[in-house]
């Protein structure tokens, strides 16, 4: 159980589709507790597997002080559409206005192999889409216009290690 380093682009974890997981080990139980450690921090609102470094489908959450995590989600259904502030710990310090659902709805398992449905609007549906982008290989810098993307990694590769 700790807290574990945040991976950050151009990372190439970040850029690969996490891969199911398929049977709770003790390493899943760990890898859990760890990002369940790791959300608990304010300003986090999700994390997934794959952003400390683990490709498998799992993410943490921490929303209106409500930690939990799921396995293996699955986005089942969206409606709506909000369009605002979006950062990413992956993506340190930058913050671009996102186009995102304004209702998502996932659907995964628990560590005993029970169904959880993770429903929302607003910042939950917003989490809910982000960690799910991170968990098939994507970062939210993938859904802004062509010239807010150009600007964003172009900061990125001068800022690398500042």
């Amino acid at each position: 159980m700790a807290i574990r380093e945040i991976r950050v682009v151009p990372d190439p974890v970040l850029r690969t589709a996490c891969d199911p997981i398929t049977q709770i080990t003790p390493s899943v139980e760990r890898l859990i507790q760890d990002l369940l450690d790791t959300v608990d921090d304010p300003g986090r609102a999700g994390l997934s597997a794959n952003q400390i470094g683990v490709s498998l489908r799992a993410f943490s959450y921490n929303i209106d002080g409500k930690i939990g995590y799921i396995l293996n989600p699955v986005i089942k259904e969206t409606s709506g559409e909000q369009y605002g502030d979006e950062g990413c710990l992956s993506v340190p310090g930058l913050w671009y206005k996102t186009r995102r659902a304004e209702y998502a709805k996932a659907e995964g398992t628990d560590l005993k192999g029970n169904k959880v449905v993770l429903e929302g609007h607003g910042i939950m549906a917003r989490m809910i889409q982000h960690e799910c982008d991170h968990l098939d290989g994507h970062v939210y810098l993938d859904r802004l216009e062509s010239d807010e993307r150009r600007q964003a990694l172009r900061y990125m590769r001068n800022h690398r290690g500042s």
